[in-house]
């Protein structure tokens, strides 16, 4: 007779490993339901993938993250730098910079990372940080706590350049070869230089410390732009845009400086150290391309007749001879010269070599360009774009100038783009919060500035613009200047030379031109990082205004969550023609310490 099989009894031990497995496994599936479907989950992935974005070096990680800012995907905002990187400038990062070639100070310039090789993060504020004090007391102090860099006031306080006061760093107005304050020094100068008829409008600081010379002199109706590297004496430029003066971070190296020909009525270095003659004059070549013909040179310090420098003072003043230059004056360590109108006495044989540009050398190419040591031909540039050829300040402002009908149909464009933007500002300022008028915003740029329309109708304004012309769009920066204003050449899919916190408005009509190229439509760079830039220079509680198209302008909204902006979109001013919104957004206040709540 067959058996029939029962199954065994199976060993106690054999149960209880079967139980933690199958415990295991349900409790997994139970997580993983969980991470799914929970907003848990989604954080936790978010954070997940920035952390590996910040640690990882594959461009992979880096290029799926932008995707899902871009789509909405990422619900989380993009997480902080560390606290480290409070002062970050991407393309002025000595650590990064400090191993290339010191010849002509080629280390010193730009130099900026691929996106690639940046971290995707927000640049915190410094602890303590405070909104900054309002124009026109930030002229004479600013928040300590908003940049605690001490190395200035400890090296240069003898001298007048700043102080440690309390809670406030204070600006008596002195500079290395003013000591005695920046409004004296200008009253000397004025006894050579017509500088309150309105002749003279922009003027170029070189190598400025902290701009008290350029603050000083915008009560006389000129409008300066200084600049400097960032160097040992650490953020003498943010200091300047902390006092609500027009700076930017450059080094006259190997480089054009970023402006067109002809664009500055007044030239001024003090103490700057640029030595002007080396390198067969080169510097002094290149001043010569930016300052307007009928326009002045100032240079106060060495080796202005200065102890041990009289070889580089004859040196100096036999270049300027070379030039025709006019010897208005020597007083003391400061020298003034006018320069001339024309191109006929630059002679044939000086002991620099000096001679003409040929045809073949753009003057007013200055993105990447280096520098020529061949003199600008005023002959290169139709039109009358001289001191004295220009109407005065005011008038030159809304008067469409020479270089303007060198474009196709430049002068009605520059009329149309006048009155556009004359009405666009003042629906800006009737319609949305924007503080435009008001001590809130002193610090302005134009991202996409054109012919400088939207600074022109800001001009009663207390605030100065950072014109931006974005250097594969048309050529219009010379209009800029001619008409009174300041700015510079830029490509945006490059970081700005700023350092972080510098501006309370930023502007631009057109975000996705910026980031595309011209004629194929293809993107060059990321509008993820156009945006995370844009927020790095903008001040906390500062303001965004953005109009493009619908479709661009939802795009921009999906961005704006990421960078922790609180943006809200309008309809267009109805005089206005084409599909457009207007996206406004405010930057949020946040620290480190909100931030990793």
């Amino acid at each position: 007779m067959g058996h029939l099989s029962l199954p065994s009894k199976r060993n106690p031990k054999q149960w209880k490993l079967l139980d933690l497995v199958s415990a295991a496994f349900f409790g997994l599936v139970v997580l993983f339901l969980f991470l799914v479907f929970t907003p848990f989950g989604d954080s936790l992935a978010a954070s997940g993938r920035q952390a590996l974005l910040l640690s990882s070096s594959d461009p992979r990680q880096r290029h799926r993250l932008v995707e899902l800012i871009e789509a909405g995907q990422h619900p989380q905002p993009i997480e902080a730098c560390s606290a480290e990187e409070v002062d970050h400038m991407p393309c002025e990062d000595p650590r990064r910079n400090s191993q290339l070639s010191r010849e002509m100070n080629f280390y010193r310039e730009r130099q900026c990372p691929i996106p690639d090789e940046t971290p995707l993060c927000l640049i915190p504020p410094p602890n303590g940080y405070r909104v900054p004090v309002r124009w026109p007391d930030s002229l004479h102090k600013i928040w300590h706590a908003n940049m605690p860099h001490n190395k200035i006031a400890e090296r240069k306080g003898h001298q007048g350049w700043m102080k440690e006061d309390g809670e406030y760093f204070i600006f008596p107005g002195g500079g290395t070869m003013f000591p005695e304050g920046a409004i004296p020094y200008i009253e000397k100068l004025g006894q050579y230089i017509p500088i309150r008829n309105g002749g003279l409008r922009t003027a170029l600081d070189m190598g400025c410390g902290v701009a008290s010379w350029g603050g000083y002199l915008m009560k006389e109706g000129l409008l300066p732009l200084s600049f400097a590297p960032r160097d040992s004496h650490k953020s003498q430029i943010q200091f300047a845009l902390e006092r609500g003066i027009p700076a930017f971070v450059a080094m006259l190296g190997t480089r054009r400086l970023p402006f067109p020909a002809f664009s500055f009525d007044l030239v001024h270095c003090s103490r700057c150290l640029i030595p002007f003659t080396a390198y067969n004059a080169t510097y002094f070549i290149e001043v010569d391309r930016l300052l307007r013909p009928g326009g002045y040179l100032v240079i106060s310090g060495p080796p202005v007749q200065w102890a041990k420098q009289d070889k580089e003072w004859a040196d100096l003043q036999g270049v300027a001879r070379a030039l025709c230059y006019e010897l208005i004056a020597v007083d003391g360590n400061t020298v003034i010269w006018k320069k001339p109108t024309g191109d006929s006495c630059l002679p044939s044989q000086n002991e620099f070599g000096l001679h003409l540009c040929d045809e073949s050398v753009d003057p007013s190419s200055a993105w990447y360009y280096k520098l020529e040591k061949c003199v600008t031909p005023q002959s290169s540039i139709k039109g009358k774009y001289d001191v004295g050829g220009i109407p005065s300040w005011p008038n030159r402002l809304n008067k469409a100038p020479a270089r303007a009908a060198l474009m196709k149909s430049g002068i009605d464009l520059f009329e149309a783009d006048t009155r556009r933007w004359a009405r666009r500002v003042a629906y800006y300022k009737n319609s949305f919060n924007v503080k435009l008028g008001t001590p809130a915003v002193r610090n302005v740029m134009d991202m996409n500035a054109f012919f400088g329309g939207f600074a022109a109708a800001l001009a009663s304004d207390p605030v100065w613009v950072m014109n931006v012309v974005p250097a594969r769009k048309p050529t219009t920066l010379d209009v800029i200047f001619d008409r009174g204003l300041i700015g510079v050449y830029h490509d945006w899919c490059e970081p700005f030379s700023t350092y972080p916190r510098t501006y309370d408005l930023i502007h631009v009509s057109g975000i996705e031109s910026l980031v595309k190229a011209p004629g194929s439509g293809k993107n060059r760079c990321s509008l993820v990082d156009l945006m995370v830039e844009m927020d790095r220079i903008l001040r906390p509680e500062g303001t965004v205004v953005i109009r493009d198209s619908p479709e661009a302008i939802e795009r921009v909204a999906r961005i704006a969550n990421a960078v922790r902006w609180t943006a809200t979109i309008h309809e267009k001013e109805q005089e206005s023609h084409g599909p457009q919104k207007i996206l406004v957004a405010t930057k949020n206040f946040w620290t480190l310490t909100s931030a990793s709540h």
